[in-house]
């Protein structure tokens, strides 16, 4: 779902930096209060493990389409939404930056649609209500703990990746992007990022159903609920297997991820190459707005990005793939960590006599 420059207004995109300035401004005073230490090492391996997954794209089978995981609900129920959102920008302004992945100018939309539903919309609607709730009581306390993780992050995902892609059929109708009639973008949209929320959901309800049964307490409002629950394995163990899990993805599996054009792709321009329908049939060569803002964005952008694509620039080698990988995952660890010891995050407090 990362948009590209040329589907935003310059005016719509400022909009979006504004909107997602304010809810980082209002994340930060909120976490300088925080005094959880042990959210440092959480926030830089999943951060890590997120931008990782996001390099592996799932085909959806029939549609010539495929999905990656978004991260805001992952991020949200480990760090809580401030702190996951925050992790979310750091993780989109570095696939912005180094690897050409979604347009600088387009930064604080993808930020926007990619963050503030799962992060805050997909906790404090979806996940804390389900997790505080007596649903599946009956199956004993695990198992119906496990049960409302599960429910809620398929919930959580499905209904924040609808909200998201929305988001970008209204940006770009506000943008005046004619080649996008609102019905017809919707109608492929939400039905496509649908089926991507789905399988986001279980991949989420895996992972966190890990980290239940190694350290529950890294849960957000399962601890608070239910003090009675032991983990299986140590935090510092716990925290080497997400690292490993990041560095496996990263560096190896997205080695096998689908072709296919994304969600957002597969609806502006088909997959008629492979079979299947052309569905907008935008130019991917000149499409939507061009504006002095994009084209300064594109420069910036052009020097930064040291592997474009997620490759070496120029090459096919697949080690370009496994270099952005781990790189991308190191940096954008040290990054999360980096903003946190810059902002006071986490910083334990001296208990007062």
């Amino acid at each position: 779902m990362h948009m590209a420059d040329a589907l935003l207004a310059p005016a719509v995109a400022a909009a979006t930096f504004a909107a997602t300035g304010v809810t980082a401004g209002v994340s930060i005073h909120k976490l300088r209060k925080d005094d959880d230490t042990a959210k440092l090492p959480t926030m830089a391996v999943t951060a890590a493990l997120v931008f990782a997954g996001q390099m592996i794209n799932y085909t959806i089978p029939g549609t010539g389409s495929s999905g990656h995981l978004c991260g805001g609900m992952l991020l949200s129920t480990l760090l809580g939404p401030q702190a996951g959102f925050l992790s979310m920008i750091v993780i989109l302004t570095i696939q912005c930056l180094l690897f050409a992945d979604g347009g600088l100018m387009a930064l604080g939309a993808n930020c926007w649609n990619m963050a503030f539903y799962g992060c805050f919309v997909g906790y404090y609607l979806i996940w804390r209500p389900i997790i505080r709730s007596g649903l599946f009581s009956k199956l004993g306390e695990k198992a119906a703990v496990r049960a409302r993780i599960i429910l809620a992050s398929v919930l959580g995902c499905t209904v924040t990746l609808e909200l998201g892609a929305f988001s970008v059929v209204l940006e770009t109708t506000l943008s005046g992007i004619t080649e996008l009639p609102f019905g017809a973008f919707c109608a492929l949209m939400l039905p496509i990022h649908l089926a991507i929320g789905l399988v986001e959901g279980l991949v989420t309800s895996a992972i966190l159903i890990f980290v239940f049964e190694a350290r529950p307490e890294l849960l957000q409002e399962v601890s608070a609920r239910e003090k009675g629950l032991r983990g299986r394995q140590s935090l510092k163990s716990t925290i080497i297997v997400l690292a490993v899990l990041a560095a496996v993805i990263g560096g190896g599996l997205s080695l096998l991820a689908s072709s296919n054009p994304d969600g957002l792709e597969w609806a502006l321009f088909g997959n008629k190459d492979a079979g299947y329908a052309e569905n907008m049939a935008l130019d991917e060569e000149s499409y939507g707005v061009q504006s002095g803002a994009a084209d300064a964005a594109q420069t910036i952008q052009d020097k930064t990005s040291v592997l474009p694509d997620y490759a070496f620039p120029d090459s096919e080698s697949a080690a370009g793939t496994t270099v952005s990988g781990l790189v991308g995952a190191a940096v954008v660890a040290a990054a999360a960590v980096g903003v946190c010891a810059l902002g006071g995050f986490f910083r334990k407090r001296k208990q007062r006599s």
